[in-house]
């Protein structure tokens, strides 16, 4: 069993609220909680004893997310999101590291399948069950459930928020299986950077210790920022970002639970800019394994520029252009990451923007995951149970 995170301050945000305020209850102390859930489940000490598991789940699950993110007791808040953890370690849909899985691909012990990392903006308790009962349909197992570092500002969601909502969703919907939690694009501000560099970094380092502390055993690093294309060759133009990846990488493992590997990606290109090449894959990759040393386990993925950009590319008429994705460089590049390198393959952002005959290309082309944020968010705005602007 893993160790629990440790409670932390975070913000709140209206996205998790159900249909009306009035149907979910307030508690204003840890006892009221108690008592509103006896019969579900009990607390004694560090422990949490489940009583009605279909009461914990059913009854009890709604209560405890609302207050877990509404509350404004911070205790009650708290204890709300450990037993939501507790919950969720005694039965069976715990965070989870997806590292070995990955390499496992490495190894050519799968193929033709391509795991979705999905942001979740808005409504995340809720996206989140619908997508696990999605998942049972399908008798599907591996998704990322991830957030930005940039999307925890906007939208208001600390790393312990978001795990207790994925959590309490899997709960709710009966998931009994390993739950994969991602910090999306811990980027480096490259501005920040040149003015101060160990700087910067920390803010990195701080916010990782948040993350794996709350549940987040998968982590992409975005140091892509930091490439500089007027340098002379590209393993210059590749430094700054595998050597920050590389100290970064280095972090996570001291900070990662015991038992557990945190599953770091890397990134060579810019979602956005020029599509990445076999060079720029080989300079970082040789350049990162140097910065890291040895003895310490790496990256299990690489992120990679095949054309796309986030949220699409918007023309004159409110219409997003067509996008042409080199599917070449994900087969190019993503064979090279599992032969040269021993790396589970690549990774295609930017994604929700495509036609819906793009996705069967993924898997058919071995890319590694695919990552979708702005089709989700699209789909909340769009619905018809918001109320039309007058």
């Amino acid at each position: 069993m893993t160790k629990r995170p440790e409670p932390a301050r975070f913000g709140r945000s209206s996205d998790n609220a159900p249909e009306t305020e009035e149907s979910m209850e307030f508690w204003t102390t840890v006892d009221a909680m108690k008592e509103a859930c006896k019969g579900a489940f009990e607390i004694s000490g560090d422990d949490l004893a489940i009583k009605d598991e279909n009461r914990f789940r059913h009854e009890a699950m709604d209560k405890l997310v609302w207050n877990a993110v509404f509350s404004a007791d911070g205790h009650v808040r708290d204890a709300c999101r450990w037993v939501v953890w507790e919950g969720s370690q005694k039965l069976g849909c715990p965070c989870s590291s997806i590292h070995d899985f990955y390499m496992a691909r490495a190894r050519d012990e799968w193929k033709d399948m391509t795991v979705p990392a999905i942001n979740l903006r808005g409504l995340t308790y809720d996206t989140a069950r619908s997508m696990f009962k999605t998942l049972t349909r399908m008798n599907a197992s591996a998704c990322i459930f991830e957030i930005a570092k940039s999307e925890m500002s906007y939208t208001a969601q600390r790393p312990s928020e978001y795990v207790t909502c994925i959590l309490g969703a899997a709960l709710r919907e009966n998931w009994r299986a390993p739950v994969f939690i991602q910090g999306d694009h811990f980027q480096a501000n490259a501005k920040k950077f040149a003015a101060d560099p160990k700087a910067e970094l920390a803010s990195i380092k701080e916010l990782i210790d948040e993350a794996i502390g709350a549940g987040f055993y998968n982590i992409d690093i975005d140091t892509s920022t930091l490439v500089d294309l007027g340098k002379p060759n590209v393993m210059e133009q590749q430094r700054l970002n595998f050597e920050a990846a590389a100290e970064l990488t280095k972090h996570i493992r001291s900070r990662e639970p015991r038992g557990i590997t945190v599953s770091v990606g890397g990134e060579i290109g810019e979602v956005g800019t020029a599509n990445s090449t076999p060079e720029e894959l080989a300079a970082y990759v040789e350049g990162y394994r140097g910065a890291l040393g040895s003895g310490i386990t790496g990256m299990s993925k690489i992120s990679i520029q095949t054309g796309t950009s986030h949220g699409g590319v918007v023309l004159p008429d409110g219409s997003i252009a067509k996008v042409a994705i080199d599917f070449k460089v994900i087969d190019t590049l993503g064979e090279m990451c599992r032969k040269q390198f021993g790396i589970g393959g690549v990774v295609q952002h930017g994604a929700s923007t495509l036609p819906e005959s793009a996705f069967d290309n993924f898997p058919k082309h071995q890319a590694m995951e695919v990552h979708l944020a702005t089709g989700f968010q699209n789909a909340l705005f769009d619905s018809t149970a918001f109320p039309c602007p007058s």
